[in-house]
């Protein structure tokens, strides 16, 4: 007798799996908004633009990018679904699997990303500490981590050690580096630091797209984690209120680095300062989480198109596809195409947010239909907007204006 795999990426999770309350969420979200490109994200508003008006983009941006990746988080907790789940519902059976495989792509190369700056960092150490580390070795211990922690439960490793362990040391690392940097900020003036203008070539909205980029980099992702959760307000809170406030504060600690100690080379900067060893160490430890939560949502997201194979098997297999990657691709050349990658799903969740957002009865949405024409229409029109917009003007940016015309066209039309 033929037994048929169970899909469980597209059917809502039963109440006995969701333990996740506000606390889980925010811990979650706080530890995996925290990471050095982030940082180094945040060291390239300035010297461009002025000390005002990048923390003004700075909180803007934290504050509104959170709160889309909230609501996605809410959504994902009603309606119990994964990302792919909620891809389905909005797009069709059919015509998900398109952004679902897209996304597994942009999942292995955001993770094979994070192993090589994980690993650049650990052979800074080494090379500070006197000790030269094998670049090969250094890479395969980070994949055979990656495989031991995809072993496990991923409610557990959130509840038992990323809340209670983790995030408690990262957010010492962080006051530390930010105690050093303010004192060095202090010694050169606060009044020179804080009037300090831009010498122009970025637009207040191009910071803002630049700040919102990271939360909307997580948007494919946050649903896998949030289904997890016993009701959607808590989702909603936990999740607005640890990713604005990690984001903020890195992006903050890296114009800080940017103005106080220039450098092409932003683990440099950081180990320049007193403690910076042990500080980088343990923010380093926790990009493992980063990586962790890329390869967990790809095994959710693989699982959805080949159900025979489990989260589990997903997971591993795909940890060592990264690990071999992170030793032959050149990750920091690729930076541009995974950003470019990443421009797909900012109009696909306008149109997901505009057509599920606030209706009841999205889980028996999934199936219901091989393609939704309208649905599709839109999200390609959004991606050629996202990609004109910059030859039409340099001032407004591409997130925003995309992700509203993707919603009220989605909303409208539903």
């Amino acid at each position: 007798m033929t037994t048929i795999a169970r899909n469980t990426a597209l059917i809502p999770l039963s109440a006995a799996e969701r333990l996740f309350g506000w606390r889980d969420h925010a811990s979650l979200w706080l530890s995996l908004g925290v990471g050095l490109l982030v940082m180094q994200v945040g060291s390239f508003l300035v010297p461009a633009l002025g000390t005002q008006a990048a923390m003004l983009a700075i909180v803007a941006g934290s504050v509104l990018g959170a709160g889309l990746l909230a609501w996605t988080a809410k959504l994902g907790c009603d309606s119990g679904l994964s990302s792919a789940g909620l891809m389905h519902a909005a797009y069709g059976s059919s015509f998900a699997r398109l952004p679902v495989l897209l996304n597994i792509v942009q999942l292995i190369g955001w993770t094979t990303f994070e192993m090589v700056v994980m690993r650049d960092g650990v052979l800074a150490i080494g090379q500070r500490a006197g000790v030269a580390l094998p670049l090969a070795l250094v890479t395969i211990a980070f994949g055979l981590l990656l495989i031991g922690l995809l072993t496990g439960s991923m409610v557990t490793l959130v509840r038992k050690f990323i809340g209670r362990f983790a995030l408690p040391l990262v957010i010492l690392s962080l006051l530390w580096l930010s105690w050093q940097f303010l004192g060095k900020a202090q010694a050169m003036g606060w009044s020179e630091i804080w009037n300090r203008g831009g010498s122009g070539g970025m637009s207040t909205m191009g910071a803002l797209d630049l700040v919102i980029a990271m939360p909307i980099s997580w948007l494919p992702l946050v649903a896998d984690f949030s289904r997890h959760g016993r009701d959607g307000a808590s989702a909603l809170r936990g999740t607005w209120l640890g990713y604005a406030v990690a984001n903020a504060w890195c992006y903050t600690l890296g114009v800080l680095v940017a103005l106080t100690t220039p450098s092409t080379d932003l683990v440099a900067a950081l180990l320049l300062a007193q403690g910076g060893l042990i500080a980088l160490g343990l923010i380093l430890v926790d990009e493992v989480d980063n990586a962790y939560g890329d390869l967990y949502s790809g095994s959710v997201a693989g699982h959805s198109l080949v159900p025979k194979w489990g989260t589990r098997a997903w997971g591993i297999a795909l940890a060592v596809l990264c690990t071999g990657l992170a030793m032959v691709l050149p990750m920091h050349s690729l930076e541009p195409f995974l950003l470019m990658l990443s421009s797909v799903f900012v109009p696909l969740y306008g149109v997901i947010l505009g057509r599920l957002g606030g209706r009841g009865d999205v889980a028996n949405l999934v199936g219901a239909a091989r393609v939704n024409r309208g649905a599709v229409a839109i999200w390609l029109l959004g991606v050629a907007c996202f990609h004109l917009l910059p030859q039409v003007s340099t001032q407004l940016g591409s997130a925003l204006p995309t992700l509203a015309l993707t919603f009220v066209l989605a909303r409208l039309s539903r």
